[in-house]
């Protein structure tokens, strides 16, 4: 790695731009090429996902691995949106941080497990290697339009037993208090998962999060550039537009409708998931060189 100054910072979501939201993979071998071609150039790179760290583990940091990451770098993984955080280097994932405030009561997670074994094994699975959150995916054998059905009623039934657990929660627009008044928990429903967890996470949160560890290691660069494929994502650009940094915001699922914020906000033509971040990524290589 050389001492020059990084010329680029990059947020990443990890399904949609990075991780095929069909197979589950980095399924764009060009991706892997590229990241590591940016990484080797100072590149802080931080891949901000609901994730979970066996995910990253095993369909990212192994691939990179393999097609050789550099001994210097700066590249961190901040998972379950700001719920679990690490190190990635050429020997793989470093000290794995979990905030158990933000975790759900266990009684919660029991039941949650349960309702999916009971009612809804044919069109998604609970996800056992999540540590903070609680999440269920479609899953990859299953048709999409039938679990976006059966996701409907999933969502509707997970709001009935944890509000019956006396969980404080919100869904879209209910929101039902605890005991003490307080809404510490939400139901946020994706294209192909369905996350509980906590009102304080979420990728604004993980943005903070990753320019706090890559400002310990060296001055952090003035342009960056975050990727995602839902809503939330603009808010990892939005944290970096108030820190005063020069953003834009790579949106790869624009039919979901364009934000308006006081950044750029960039589309790939008519690219989307994987395929815009693949363009993306190798417009930085060839823009900045590094082939």
């Amino acid at each position: 790695m050389s001492d020059a100054p990084s010329p680029l910072g990059l947020l990443l979501d990890v399904d949609g731009p990075i991780a095929s939201p069909v197979t589950r993979t980095v399924a764009t071998p060009s991706i892997i090429t590229d990241l590591i071609l940016l990484a080797r150039a100072n590149v802080p790179i931080a891949f901000i996902t609901g994730r979970s760290v066996a995910f990253i583990r095993d369909e990212v940091v192994l691939p990179l691995r393999a097609a050789g990451l550099p001994e210097t770098m700066r590249m961190y993984g901040v998972c379950e949106k700001g719920a679990v955080w690490f190190p990635i280097t050429a020997a793989g994932i470093g000290e794995v941080v979990v905030d158990d405030s933000v975790t759900l009561p266990t009684p919660a997670v029991e039941g949650i497990r349960a309702l999916v074994a009971d009612r809804f094994s044919d069109t998604m699975f609970f996800d056992e290697t999540k540590q903070a959150m609680v999440s269920v995916e479609q899953r990859t054998d299953a048709d999409h339009a039938a679990y976006q059905v059966a996701a409907a009623d999933f969502n509707e039934a997970a709001f009935t037993l944890l509000t019956g657990l006396g969980l404080g929660i919100r869904f879209g627009g209910r929101v039902h208090p605890d005991a003490h008044g307080a809404v510490p928990f939400r139901i946020d429903p994706t294209i192909i998962s369905t996350d509980i967890e906590s009102v304080t996470l979420d990728k604004d949160h993980g943005a903070r999060r990753a320019l706090d560890f890559f400002s310990v290691s060296g001055p952090l660069p003035r342009v960056w550039r975050s990727v995602g494929d839902s809503r939330s994502d603009y808010l990892m650009a939005d944290h970096l537009h108030a820190a005063g940094y020069d953003v834009s915001h790579v949106d790869v699922r624009p039919a979901d409708g364009i934000l308006e914020r006081p950044y750029p906000v960039i589309v790939e033509g008519d690219l989307v998931h994987d395929a815009a971040g693949a363009q993306f990524l190798g417009s930085w290589v060839d823009r900045l060189g590094l082939r």
